[in-house]
């Protein structure tokens, strides 16, 4: 009798252990280390969340996956970020999709000068996008979420933009739709990568650029404008991608890739939370900095709306040409925009 005590003893033991350790960790031998790329620099709201996002896929895999994380472009450039993903020079990657250009043809319909209204409505908006289309354009690598910011406004630095004509002559930082919005409003389109933007408006190189209000305070740039236009009805948003090099996706257990992907659709939401929480932010640190806000009149508004109609035009002419629905893409994303405000 002792002796079969003892025995149940040590096979409840046993099987104890083997619980404690697959509860506190790694359910696969060797933990699984992976690298994330983006530019956006380390005290950013978006690289806290991206790191967030790390951590959470480290704590559901009991530790079976960690992230190192690699902010500020040190690993790879915003232009090389996808590229560098697909190549393998980092496993993860985040980044603007128009700053590689000609990359993403279809997917870049979200940044067309729709009239968004938030960053939720934009995020939810380009993976809804993705969903229906399913374009061939990130073939190379395994999407983990999209998501895009509010609507993109003007910025000047010495002069105030109340009317179409006040944008002639101005040089206005831009990149890849956005530069055709701004052409189309009549300024002259200035492109380069947004950290040097704070030291281009500071030495007078731009006078201006185009953005969400959240860099007002991301970027500083509201200590070196002084005016913010409101063209929320014309403005324009700008797609992100986060995506892994598809040899290390396959390469992950099962289990661990239906981990990341509910994670993912998790962080489409607070990521688009995010995009507005920081537009607030933005909000209050350009009122703290004395930057004047500026409405447009409902007949100007009209005006700068349908200035912007031929980039729109354009769009569909250009995916035409290259065997793509860019017309049904731009009426999907007009008729999402009706009921999901």
């Amino acid at each position: 009798m002792r002796s079969k005590m003892l025995s149940v003893l040590a096979c409840g033991l046993f099987v104890a252990l083997v619980a404690c350790a697959t509860l506190t960790g790694p359910a696969y031998g060797k933990t699984i280390e992976l690298t994330y790329a983006t530019f956006f620099p380390a005290t950013h709201g978006h690289a806290i969340l991206m790191a967030e996002w790390a951590k959470e896929v480290e704590k559901r895999t009991n530790g079976a996956v960690k992230i190192n994380m690699f902010m500020g472009g040190t690993l790879t450039p915003g232009d090389q970020c996808y590229d560098g993903v697909a190549k393998g020079i980092s496993d993860i990657g985040n980044s603007v999709m128009s700053y590689t250009k000609g990359k993403f043809p279809l997917i870049e319909v979200v940044d067309l000068p729709l009239g968004i209204k938030s960053g939720l409505q934009a995020s939810r908006l380009v993976n809804a996008v993705y969903k229906k289309f399913k374009p061939k354009e990130f073939g190379e690598v395994q999407v983990m979420y999209l998501h895009a910011h509010g609507p993109g406004l003007l910025h000047t630095k010495a002069a105030p933009v109340s009317k179409l004509e006040d944008l002639k002559g101005l040089k206005i930082r831009s990149s890849g739709t956005s530069a055709k919005v701004v052409k189309a409003l009549g300024a002259t389109p200035v492109a380069m990568p947004q950290p040097e933007t704070y030291e281009a408006l500071n030495k007078g190189v731009v006078d201006g650029l185009v953005s969400p209000i959240e860099t007002m305070k991301g970027f500083k740039f509201a200590e070196v404008v002084k005016y913010t236009t409101m063209n929320t009805n014309s403005a324009y948003s700008m797609g992100f991608f986060v995506v892994m090099n598809k040899k290390k996706w396959e390469s992950l257990p099962k289990d661990v890739q239906a981990t990341i992907e509910k994670i993912n659709e998790e962080w489409i939401e607070k990521t688009g939370n995010a995009w507005d929480a920081m537009e607030k932010e933005g909000v209050e640190y350009s009122k703290a900095k004395g930057i004047k806000v500026i409405e447009l009149s409902k007949d100007e508004d009209a005006r700068w709306v349908a200035a912007v109609q031929p980039v729109l035009a354009e769009f569909v002419k250009e995916t035409k040409g290259k065997g793509l629905p860019g017309d049904e893409a731009v009426k999907f994303c007009q008729e999402w925009l009706k009921t999901n405000k």
